[in-house]
């Protein structure tokens, strides 16, 4: 079974792949589906950017340390945010989300890449 993917595109990093696992938190990651396409502005946290989604759903098998990588939805915000290092309140190199976040999916490739992406910048997501 091929997992969905959604595509995070900018003019900074081009097209970046996230897979979307279905498995770990099923009705953020389809509430995320149903709402795409989206145009959003990009915001930056340490090695984080966020952007908010017209979804609104509650925490599921939710985390506050995730992994470089990790693609997740923040209730609270209301935002996908793709973690690609340490936060401001990072212990040392880990990810860590301003509170409890839903993981809905993995960048494929180099997480690195949204290094790039600058404050303010528009993304598509699709």
């Amino acid at each position: 079974m091929n997992m969905p993917q959604i595509k995070i595109t900018s003019r900074s990093i081009g097209e970046v792949e996230v897979e979307v696992l279905q498995e770990r938190n099923p009705r953020t990651a389809e509430a995320i589906m149903k709402a795409l396409p989206i145009e959003v502005v990009a915001n930056r946290w340490g090695e984080e950017i966020y952007f908010e989604v017209p979804v609104r759903i509650g925490e599921e098998n939710s985390q506050e340390v995730v992994e470089v990588g990790d693609v997740a939805y923040w209730p609270p915000g209301r935002a996908i945010c793709i973690f690609f290092g340490p936060t401001p309140i990072s212990r040392g190199s880990e990810p860590r989300a301003y509170s409890p976040v839903n993981v809905f999916g993995r960048v494929k490739g180099d997480p690195k890449i949204f290094k790039r992406v600058k404050n303010g910048e528009i993304i598509a997501v699709k």
